[in-house]
């Protein structure tokens, strides 16, 4: 199955793909607010981020609850570095488009039957990349609701204590 040789095909290549991918971020104004996160955490979260793909594509119904607790954490992560949301979300975005890339540059369909493994990769690759958005905004939100919580009863004890 060509879409299995593809998944493989980006395993064999996380190191480049994550290298380009992370000074493509770096270097984009819709991204620039990630400058809050370590660069070497930035670097390790483009490889994973690969290696995660390549096993959720591969075993779909296995990893899903993998890939809720790891993309909520890490929405989780960049509330607490108050990372823009719009910054978090591009970035996303951009490894999406990075990765479809790859995969269209590097399928190169010469039959019917290649063209469509390669299709039904870029519709799995939409799939892991919804489910990414729609779990980091969830983490995102969560932290943001834990954060606005802790702050609203900070200014409600400061009241308190004033009256």
């Amino acid at each position: 199955m060509l879409a299995i040789r593809l998944v493989r095909l980006i395993e064999t290549h996380i190191e480049q793909l994550s290298r380009d991918l992370s000074e493509k971020v770096w270097n984009s104004p819709r991204c620039s607010d990630l400058s809050k996160v370590p660069a070497s955490e930035l670097q390790a979260r483009t490889r994973e981020i690969y290696r995660n793909l390549s096993e959720w594509l591969l075993d779909m119904d296995k990893g899903e609850a993998q890939l809720e607790r790891r993309y909520t954490e890490l929405g989780a992560a960049r509330a607490q570095q108050s990372v823009d949301y719009s910054h978090f979300v591009w970035a996303i975005i951009s490894t999406r488009e990075h990765v479809r890339d790859f995969v269209q540059r590097e399928g190169l369909s010469e039959s019917a039957m290649e063209l469509h493994g390669e299709l039904e990769l870029l519709y799995l690759l939409g799939r892991f990349f919804e489910r990414v958005l729609y779990y980091a905004a969830v983490g995102y939100e969560q932290e943001r609701n834990r954060i606005g919580g802790k702050q609203g009863r900070r200014k409600g004890d400061a009241q308190t204590k004033s009256t």
